[in-house]
């Protein structure tokens, strides 16, 4: 993939990123997530890519979504082909709350490189570099803190582990507790939380607990970049995600996936903030309809991370605010 394209798909997902902020802190998660939804997507013309949408926002979310299948990019002769993995709105309900780590997302391979999943729920475990090839989903709570403690040179007390706040992690919380351990819990925003246990000035060490396979997706993808570890297991709610599953190409359901399988060759990740996070500045609006943005763009190639902090002049932008 051209290394110019990251830079094309950080204006998408700053596009997003505008669009949506309008909304934050006033309670409506819907029109925060169609806003972003329908700025990615006209962004995405501009683009010269003959791109498909494999991990979009799915089924969860009522707002007009980027479905799986969805053709995107000007689509010309002789643009290259590639698979998008994508969340307009990831955190929209920490948006439309004002709470931090909302951001806009978009990974992209090589076509045929994302693992394609129904829209279902994934265990999940993502680590940093120190940490890679030491967890398992397999193994228990227990062995896993004990394995990135050693890992990381730490004790078990010292570790920080970010869980979403589900009744389902009740059970994981109560043994995370008593081995010690620091919990972190979030109400939403597991992509971020992921990608955080790679940068030590996070504070994060381990990220884990049941979250949407999307969101797996595009994690992984970003721990890619940043040679961190991440393993998933798609977890069904229905026979109808199973068979779903079955038609996308996926043989064995009980499979735990590594982070290459899960975003196989060279990936890229582009994320821009919507609201202030560990990762992230959320957009600032200042006077005279002017705004400022903060992304970061990855490359899996090179190990490349760009941070790009922006300033727009909305009355200068073709986006339909």
């Amino acid at each position: 993939m051209d290394r110019n394209l990251a830079l094309e798909f950080v204006r998408i997902t700053e596009a997003a990123a505008l669009a949506c902020a309008r909304f934050t802190g006033r309670g409506d998660g819907d029109a925060a997530d169609q806003a972003a939804v329908d700025a990615m997507r006209t962004a995405f013309d501009s683009v010269s890519i003959d791109g498909t949408v494999v991990i979009g926002e799915g089924e969860r979310d009522e707002a007009p979504m980027l479905y799986i299948g969805e053709p995107v990019g000007r689509r010309d002769s002789g643009d290259p082909a590639v698979d998008i993995a994508l969340d307009p709105l990831e955190g929209t309900n920490l948006c439309a709350t004002g709470d931090s780590g909302a951001l806009s997302v978009i990974a992209i391979a090589e076509r045929g490189h994302f693992l394609h999943a129904p829209d279902t729920y994934m265990e999940k475990i993502a680590v940093g570099p120190k940490a890679k090839g030491v967890v398992s989903l397999d193994a228990t709570v227990e062995d896993n803190l004990s394995a990135v403690g050693k890992a990381l040179g730490k004790s078990v007390e010292d570790l920080t582990v970010v869980i979403l706040d589900r009744p389902r992690h009740e059970d994981m919380i109560s043994r995370v507790r008593k081995m010690g351990a620091r919990i972190h819990l979030i109400g939403d925003g597991d992509v971020s939380a992921g990608i955080a246990t790679c940068w030590e000035e996070t504070g994060i060490d381990m990220m884990m607990g049941t979250g949407g396979a999307p969101e797996g997706v595009i994690t992984a993808a970003a721990l890619k970049c940043l040679d961190g570890d991440f393993v998933g297991r798609l977890k069904f709610r229905n026979e109808e995600e199973k068979e779903r599953a079955t038609k996308m190409g996926n043989e064995d359901l009980d499979k735990v996936f590594s982070r290459d399988e899960l975003a196989r060759g060279d990936v890229m990740f582009v994320a821009t903030g919507v609201t202030d996070g560990p990762l992230l500045r959320g957009v600032k609006v200042l006077s005279g309809k002017r705004s400022t943005t903060h992304s970061i763009v990855m490359r899996s190639k090179t190990g490349t991370i760009r941070r790009v902090e922006a300033e727009h002049d909305l009355d200068r932008k073709h986006w339909s605010f």
